[in-house]
């Protein structure tokens, strides 16, 4: 079988959409004069600090680095602060533009995403070159930008996590290794410490992403408010969330600073999730006609079939687990399923197998591997053909529901608080919602979509925004502080800054 790569189709289209995304639209109109009569309202920007994960650092194309840390939500904040009284914004940026960092001379964290033509089909693989990031070289602060990756709620408070020595064993967090006042220190405590006037907070993403983007593979804690016992892709207890955002806003408000809070968006409408169809197999005539015989899956089902007439399985279980080809495109992968009921008592080649459903979201990641051979040394071994995709390939509709419980009690949070400690809130959610099922119109005419790579929403990770989409959250976040605190700002252009790297 050929490699598969219809995910890609659509990029005829990527150098007409993406060439131009440094260059200004033209316009036959001067631009209006910028107002002269900005205000900070009842805020004071003038010490500005940004708490969060890699949403919150500048995170993208699957890195950290120095175009991308300038890129940054809270980055395009501070700009718009300083026309009002802000300060300056200290970063603590990575040494190059590469993202990959090494420890000891090791490399422990990956380079950026770009495009590469390479196969004669644009893929994303991760530029070539050596990092001149060491995380044992630890920068001299304090900084605004506190946004750490990987960081989830309650890693906001936990001593250590910035501590050199326990990254290699991942007890500590490399990015905050290389800016954290000392070993022991907290992101928050180093937050607090610089008394800020002013600050925002975006926090909660990661207590369910790893999850979702495992395919499932953790475990759902709720109920379970310890910490100390999660995995790195569990779901933190939303009982536990509560408790953490509560002091964070406790301690960030303290001695007075105002501030913007965000929710959470649903991780499963980003590209990572809606990219890969379901059903990407094309077959021929005989491919298919083996693959429902004896020798193929025709025994399986025989198998199902003699369940269901004994009455041990409905018919309803018979036709979800059926295995069946036809010729031609569109045939959904095979792929592995524990929540589907353990018929191996009865039959030990019954395995918990059925075919996708377009309710089934294929990770992104997936598309390396489906139609490729689990064995080189088998020409039949086929990945989602053959030879089932395992349980992280696959957010099945069980999974995408303990996500999504989650994250709506996640987000009730969020809301209920800003509005306790009288706080301006970004309604991210219905933004990228809204980018995911429609569109935004730019000020060209242009849209923010969510398609991957040339949407010009989302990095090529298809999971954190590009300079575009953070400048679009950027102003819904400067939308929110006026409001709040009565304030007028400068806008941001999203159309000032890049939808897509090109190199």
């Amino acid at each position: 079988m050929k490699k598969l790569f219809l995910l890609f189709a659509f990029f005829g289209f990527l150098l007409t959409s993406c060439s131009d995304d440094d260059t200004p639209p033209a316009t036959t109109t001067p631009p209006e004069p910028v107002p002269e009569n900005f205000s900070a309202g009842s805020a004071d920007f003038s010490n500005y600090v940004a708490l969060g994960n890699s949403l919150t650092a500048g995170f993208s194309d699957n890195a950290l680095f120095v175009d991308g840390q300038t890129a940054s939500y809270p980055n395009m904040l501070a700009t718009a602060f300083a026309e009002v009284g802000g300060g300056s914004f200290e970063i603590p940026f990575m040494a190059d533009n590469l993202g990959g960092a090494t420890l000891g001379g090791n490399q422990i964290l990956g380079n950026r995403l770009i495009l590469s033509f390479a196969s004669g089909s644009p893929a994303p693989v991760q530029v070539e070159g050596t990092g001149t990031t060491e995380i044992s070289n630890v920068l001299s602060g304090p900084f605004n930008n506190m946004g750490v990756p990987g960081a989830k709620s309650f890693h906001l408070v936990a001593p250590g996590y910035g501590n050199v020595q326990g990254v290699p064993v991942g007890a500590a967090n490399p990015y905050f290794a290389r800016f954290a006042s000392e070993p022991n220190a907290t992101i928050l405590g180093d937050a607090v410490a610089q008394n800020p006037s002013f600050f925002s907070l975006w926090i909660g993403n990661n207590d369910i992403l790893g999850y979702a983007t495992s395919g499932g593979l953790g475990v759902d804690q709720t109920g379970n408010p310890d910490a100390t016992t999660y995995g790195s892709n569990d779901i933190t207890d939303p009982g536990l969330f509560e408790m953490i955002y509560t002091n964070l806003l406790g301690a960030l408000t303290a001695n007075g600073a105002k501030g913007v809070v965000s929710n959470l968006p649903d991780v499963t409408s980003i590209p990572f999730f809606t990219t890969v169809p379901h059903n990407p197999i094309p077959l021929d005539e005989a491919t298919a006609g083996f693959l429902n015989s004896a020798s193929g899956y025709g025994a399986y089902n025989a198998g199902l079939t003699a369940l269901q007439q004994g009455g041990a399985i409905s018919a309803e279980e018979l036709a979800r687990r059926t295995i069946s080809f036809a010729p031609g495109e569109g045939n959904a992968v095979v792929i592995i399923d524990e929540d589907l009921t353990d018929l191996t008592s009865f039959n030990p080649a019954l395995i918990n197998i059925r075919q996708a459903t377009a309710e089934d979201l294929l990770v992104f990641t997936s598309q390396t591997i489906i139609g490729e051979l689990a064995d080189p040394n088998d020409p039949t071994s086929i990945n989602g053909v053959s030879v089932p995709l395992a349980d992280n390939w696959v957010l099945t509709p069980e999974e995408q529901t303990a996500v999504a419980t989650a994250l709506a009690s996640y987000n009730t949070t969020i809301e209920n608080l800003a509005n306790q400690f009288g706080l301006a809130f970004v309604d991210v959610n219905a933004i990228l919602n809204t980018v995911a099922s429609t569109g935004i119109t730019l000020s060209d005419g242009s849209s923010l979509t969510g398609v991957y790579a040339t949407g010009g929403s989302f990095s090529l990770d298809g999971i954190h925004p590009s300079p575009r989409g953070y400048g679009l959250l950027a102003g819904e976040f400067l939308k929110a502080i006026e409001t709040t605190y009565d304030a007028t700002l400068p806008d941001v252009e999203p159309l000032d800054f890049t939808g897509l790297y090109i190199k």
